[in-house]
């Protein structure tokens, strides 16, 4: 008949609380450390102890999961926990995967384009000094020409040398003179165009307008489209066409396919281009401007002449002027030149 009182029993975690408590004042000699109380004398194991925690963060795993508590959860939630931690764990898998792999991806990938940089630098050197080395030796047999002819030329043809810099269009260069600096303008643009693919280890593709000027315009049109595409994908460099106003005017017409600023048909070449004038001799007093529209009025007169029956085969204004917007790039006067041989170039 009498009444009795049941106390709870208390969790296994405050039961392990007290035991501690009670046994904290007097330590046994080999007891343990706790875990957060400062290592003094090992700091390899405190940081052995941090790494192993962190990884364990990382994986998901916790000592919680042991405790008596959670092992007394319904199956449901158990199995719904077990497929979280499942994809817990395959996200920082992934992040760890992506976090090694992207550095070391790139790093390898930024390697590769700076070994072909350093062997196209190579060879950007080697066409560069071969192409001065040309120039040089010009400068010094055509010691009567303007310091502008060799400024502008090496400059205009060396960025175009640079492997580094797009060829978006082909080096355009027209070369003129009076009739006394004839054999001068012959000899010193064949020779420029000759060292412009001897650099490049390569061969000139030389076009001569007297050749052709009597001929009909549409037949010249295609022997000067063959002999140029031909040449440039057989790998030459470079075409020099001499006399350019005695090619008949309707032909001229093809240059728009080589010498176009967006589609040309070539973009890694050069085409040197030779006008001779009329008139004896050329000022040189004379500014490059001028000289440009010298050329260009001359051109002008001799393409669209009323004379020639349909401008020697369908030339006229509009048509002149898209072509010349298109060989004008740079436009230099050569002067004449004491000692060249009688026959052939030096």
């Amino acid at each position: 008949g009498s009444s009795s009182i049941f106390f709870p029993q208390e969790s296994p975690i405050k039961e392990k609380a007290k035991a501690y408590d009670s046994n904290e004042p007097n330590k046994p000699a080999g007891h343990q450390p706790n875990i957060y109380t400062p290592l003094k004398g090992n700091d390899t194991s405190f940081i052995i102890l941090f790494s192993c925690s962190f990884l364990n963060l990382l994986t998901g795993r916790s000592e919680f999961r042991d405790q008596p508590s959670i092992r007394k959860q319904s199956q449901p939630l158990a199995k719904n926990d077990g497929e979280s931690q499942s994809g817990f764990h395959k996200s920082w898998t992934l992040l760890l995967v992506l976090l090694i792999g992207v550095p070391l991806l790139y790093v390898l990938w930024s390697g590769i384009p700076s070994l072909l940089d350093a062997t196209l630098s190579s060879r950007d050197t080697q066409i560069l000094q071969a192409f001065r080395a040309q120039m040089k030796k010009l400068k010094n047999t055509y010691q009567s020409q303007d310091p502008n002819l060799w400024k502008r030329t090496h400059v205009f043809l060396e960025k175009h040398l640079n492997a580094s810099h797009l060829h978006l269009e082909p080096a355009i260069l027209l070369f003129t003179a009076g009739q006394e600096a004839e054999k001068a303008l012959r000899c010193l643009s064949n020779e420029i165009a000759d060292a412009f693919a001897f650099s490049q280890n390569a061969t000139t593709i030389k076009i001569n307008g007297a050749d052709k000027a009597i001929l009909d315009s549409d037949i010249v049109k295609l022997e000067v489209d063959n002999e140029l595409s031909s040449g440039f994908r057989e790998g030459k460099k470079v075409a020099v066409v001499h006399r350019f106003e005695l090619l008949p005017a309707g032909s001229t017409l093809i240059f728009y396919k080589y010498c176009d600023h967006e589609n040309a048909a070539f973009k890694d070449v050069a085409l040197l281009l030779t006008v001779l004038l009329d008139e004896q001799s050329l000022r040189k007093s004379l500014t490059l401007q001028e000289v440009e529209e010298k050329v260009r009025d001359f051109l002008w007169t001799k393409f669209t002449n009323s004379d020639v029956p349909s401008s020697y085969n369908s030339m006229d204004t509009d048509k002149l002027s898209g072509l010349w917007s298109r060989i004008s790039h740079l436009v230099l006067p050569i002067w004449p030149e004491k000692g060249l041989p009688v026959e052939g170039c030096t």
